[in-house]
Parts: structure tokens; sequence; C-alpha cells
């Protein structure tokens, strides 16, 4: 079952072929400074803080901060695996590559999956949110704002990767810049002290103050672990980053250290600056920054978010695009489609998958995904789950001797994890639960009737051969 690691050109005989008759290949093109920008332009900080970050302020109150630390603290455990495993097998198959490799190729069929539904729902999610920060200077429909924010983003997503990275570049100082604003003045504004992070409190009806209890914080906790997610591009990106072997680590601890910093901090400001516990509660940030400036600083916020926005979904359509990519060279899917969508072009990008997830996550502008948030943190969790699982396997048989970054308190750390993960997922809402649960049962489905008795055809994972050690 674990006997999937092998050669491009091996695995995929009749996949699409360049012009020497071998395995369209992804171009190394990027270095860790550009592959760095990417994977933090996915994470992005600011729209995060801006859309995210509120609805955990509503139910966690003044234990936001402290949820968001605990969190990225799990997230240097979660970094480790992804740092041994990427580095281990780069592939642009990320997630699904890595667990198939080293748990088998169920446990990785259900990482696509669950990862697909993360990558394929949150960005027009997120896009969704850019009427509410052009507010200031036109008022736009939601879902038309959203599906055009898609269509751009999946425009962009055909250009070449390293061009890419210089556009979301610009637009990440922007919204760097933008946190720092709400930092600053959180902190100048400031109405009480550092121990109102530990105060465990939030707004209740009524105006009564009520008390976040410790399972109230674990719950968030799937939530907080969403908020600095993005790190894992750099997996996927590993294809095209240069020296893999040594810049996938460097570059997913890296966008790890920078976007826990550009969240956690202004968070903290936040607490410390609302000038009660119902704006607090309230979440409004673009609100609190009018009132501790004026109405210009608050507008020039609200842009640089808009543009933060249209940053996540030029990256997470190119992350994504490159998650059909690898899966459709690996033989998930009937053969016309995995034709399809291994084909690249001119600028080296694979063309057909970008617009199979900018078309369609534009049309999910237009859909109620009030869930959304929910069935995303069960997602994450478990996906996280299944990897340290395959980070505890990673160094059984070859892999052993392969050449790789290695983590510390290797077997400690994703027996810990695996423990507090399975903990945060227990504590989870049954509703998101058993959406999730039910899109998973659908895919061991598909995994049994179609992928299983075609096993020495289908789902053939693969990593390239031109790695570097």
């Amino acid at each position: 079952m674990t006997d999937t690691l092998r050669p491009v050109e091996q695995a995929l005989p009749d996949a699409a072929p360049t012009a020497s008759g071998s395995p369209q290949k992804l171009k190394r093109s990027i270095g860790i400074v550009g592959g760095t920008l990417l994977t933090l332009s996915c994470v992005t900080p600011a729209s995060t803080l801006f859309v995210v970050v509120p609805d955990l302020f509503s139910s966690l109150g003044t234990a936001t901060a402290l949820t968001i630390a605990i969190g990225s603290l799990l997230c240097i455990a979660v970094a480790f695996c992804y740092s041994e495993l990427g580095t281990l097998i780069p592939s642009a198959g990320g997630e699904y590559a890595m667990v198939s490799t080293m748990a088998g190729r169920l446990a990785g069929w259900l990482v696509f999956v669950l990862s697909l539904l993360v990558v394929m729902i949150v960005p027009p999610v997120i896009a969704m949110g850019t009427a509410d920060y052009l507010a200031p200077i036109v008022h736009l429909n939601p879902s038309m704002a959203g599906a055009g924010v898609m269509l751009l983003a999946t425009l962009a997503g055909l250009l070449d990767l390293r061009a890419n990275a210089w556009i979301t570049g610009v637009f990440l100082v922007l919204e760097v810049i933008a946190a720092a604003v709400v930092a600053v003045l959180g902190f100048t504004h400031s109405q009480r002290g550092l121990g109102s992070l530990t105060s465990m409190q939030v707004a209740g009806s009524g105006g009564h103050t009520d008390t976040v209890t410790a399972m109230l914080v674990v719950s968030g906790l799937a939530i907080a672990l969403f908020i600095t997610q993005g790190f894992s591009t750099a997996v996927y990106l590993s294809e095209e980053l240069e020296n893999p072997r040594r810049n996938v680590a460097r570059t997913v601890l890296a966008t790890l250290a920078i976007s826990t910093v550009i969240i956690l901090v202004p968070v903290v400001a936040i607490t410390m600056g609302a000038s009660d516990l119902s704006t607090l509660t309230g979440g409004d940030i673009s609100s609190m920054v009018t009132a501790w400036s004026n109405s210009a600083v608050g507008t020039f916020v609200s842009l640089c978010v808009a543009l933060a926005i249209i940053n996540a979904g030029i990256v997470m359509v190119i992350q994504n695009s490159r998650v059909l990519f690898a899966s459709a060279r690996d033989k998930a899917w009937p053969e016309p489609i995995n034709q399809s969508l291994s084909r690249l072009g001119r600028f080296g990008s694979p063309w057909v998958a970008t617009l199979l997830v900018g078309v369609p996550g534009a049309l999910l502008c237009f859909v109620n995904l009030d869930t959304l948030y929910g069935v995303t943190g069960v997602s994450v969790t478990a996906m996280y789950l299944l990897v340290a699982v395959a980070a505890l396997l990673a160094r059984r048989g070859q892999h052993r001797h392969t050449p790789a970054w290695r983590m510390p308190l290797w077997p400690a750390m994703p027996v810990l994890l695996i423990a507090v993960l399975a903990y945060i997922l227990s504590q989870q809402e049954m509703t998101y639960l058993l959406w999730t649960g039910g899109i998973t049962a659908v895919a061991t489905l598909y995994w049994a009737f179609y992928l299983r008795p075609r096993r020495e055809t289908r789902w053939l994972v693969s990593i390239p051969e031109d790695v570097q050690a």
C-alpha cells in the first residue's frame, strides 16, 4: 500500500507528453524569496485578520489572542511534519503525495479530498469579503465582487509563477502595512493591560459578561489552526522551487513565523485597545480603526484589506490548480480528464486545471456557505492529523536514508500532535463533523469502486526525478 513513490516516467507511461515524449513537469523557476512571498500571500495575514479573526472575537472575546497563540504553537509541530515530508517527497500534490507514500493510497486519497475541500471553497468565501472593504469608495454586491475577484485571480494564475511572485509580493507589502497600522493604533489607544489577554471574557446577551470556558478555547482551536494554514503552500510549490530539499523546509518555517507575528500582534493590540467588551466581541475592526484615527485611515486600511483578499485569491488559485494538475498526473480520474488537467500552457502553468479552479470558484460566490468555516476547520484538523501520522512513518525502510530535512524530537512530536488533534476533532460541532464525514464517505466509495479495482493504472502517486539533494 505504500509502494507508490516512483519516478514520474515509470508511474505515468500514458501521461500527457511533452515534445520529447516524457510526462509534463512543472518548471523550477523560484527561489526561497519568491516561494516565501507566494506562501505568505496564501496565509494572507490581513484578510485573515479582518475576515476570519472577527468570528473568533464573537465567540472567544478576550481569549482570542490566547487561542491563536496556542494554535500557532501547535502549528510549529505541524510545520515540522510538513518540512520533513515536503523535502522527502517534493510533489505538487502536497499532502496527498506525502500521505500516500507513507501511509498508503487510501489515506492519501482521503487527504486529497480533504485538501481539495479546503482549497476549492475557501477562496470564494474570502473573495466575497471584498465588497465590505471596498465600501468606502464603491458599493458592490458581495457575490458579484467575489466572482470578479475569482476571475481576476484565474487570469493571474495563467501567468508564469515568477511573475505571480512579484505581483503577490507587492500586494503582500500593502497588507502587512495595514496590519501594522492596526497594531500601532490598538496599542496607542489601550484601554486595558496585558492581563486582559487571559481574562477569558466575552460579551453576552443583555449586556452581561460571560466566561470563556476551556472547552470553548479547544473548540476554537480548529479555526485557529486554519488561520495560519497557508504555510503548507510551500509543499504544493515544491516542484517549482529550486533546491527543494533545502528550500521547502526554510519556506514552511519562515512563513509560519512571519504570519504568526503579523496576525497575533494586531490581535493583541485590538484586544487591549477596544473601547469595551461589547465592541471587542462585535469584531468590527474597521470601525475600531476609524474610531482610533479618522475615516481616511480607516479607508486606507480597508483598501489594503481588499487588495489582500485579491492577493489571496491569486495564490489560492495557483495552489489549487497545482493540486488538480498533480492528481491528473497521478491518474486519479478517467483518462480523458487526466489528459486535460495535465496540460501546461505557454507560461508553464496548468491552464485547464487553473480554469477548473477559478471558474467554479466564481460560481460558488452565489451560493450560501454559512457553515463553511466550521467544515473547513474540521477538514484542516483532520488533514493535519493524517499528515502527522505520515510523519510518524517517515523514517521506515528506504525513507530512513533519503536526503531530507529532519524534525527535532521525532517521534515524540508527531505522536503528541496526533493526540492533540484527535481531541480537538472530538470537540467540534456535530453538524460540521457530519458534513465532512459525508464528503469523506463519498470519496471512499469512489476509491472502493473506481480507484482500487484499477490500482495498477490509477492513483499512482509520483515525485519528479530532478529533485536536488
